[in-house]
């Protein structure tokens, strides 16, 4: 599977954001473009909602091969980085309407935690939102989606390639909200 012509222009697109650059404690130092955030190793901010529907299935999503982090994995969060005008939960619900076509919908704040990598350094603040209405996919983001049992996607992040962020942050939602089912994580 090769990437489209559209996904080609919106990573282009993608990489000449600005993003909220801030240090180590979180503090906002201005804007870089979001390439250069990633070239230069600096932190920026990302937003993770975990979208559940009213069964308290989770909605995973697999990520276009265009995708300049993790390209073709797994994703248990709609989200993305905050961009340099926005706060957190405005970033959230642009990001879950861009992604996932949910908008309307109230978002829970759950943490705010930093996250390094070898691909990215990150301060991100992790939502929820309860959600029983069709998705519309991104097609330049989003190969496809599907809500499942919690239980399965334990199972499935053991054996198939999902996002190491986004694992991050279910794993801290789950230790307050999974009960027994954040010890598989």
């Amino acid at each position: 599977m090769s990437e489209s012509p559209r996904e080609v222009a919106h990573r282009v697109a993608s990489d000449a954001e600005l993003i909220a650059w801030v240090d180590e404690h979180d503090n906002l130092l201005g804007s870089l473009v979001r390439s250069e955030l990633r070239e230069r190793g600096l932190i920026g901010r990302g937003t993770y909602i975990m979208l559940f529907n009213s069964a308290g299935e989770l909605c995973v999503h697999r990520r276009t091969l265009s995708k300049a982090i993790y390209p073709g994995f797994w994703d248990v969060a709609a989200g993305g980085m905050v961009q340099a005008d926005e706060t957190y939960a405005e970033s959230a619900a642009r990001e879950l309407a861009e992604e996932l076509g949910v908008s309307g919908v109230e978002l829970t704040a759950h943490d705010h935690f930093y996250f390094e990598d070898p691909g990215s350094r990150l301060w991100c603040s992790a939502f929820s939102a309860v959600w029983d209405g069709p998705l519309v996919l991104q097609p330049e983001e989003v190969l496809e989606a599907r809500f499942l049992p919690l239980e399965q996607v334990l199972d499935e992040i053991q054996r198939m390639p999902y996002c190491p962020d986004s694992l991050a942050a279910l794993e801290r939602y789950l230790r307050v909200h999974g009960g027994g089912v954040a010890k598989k994580l």
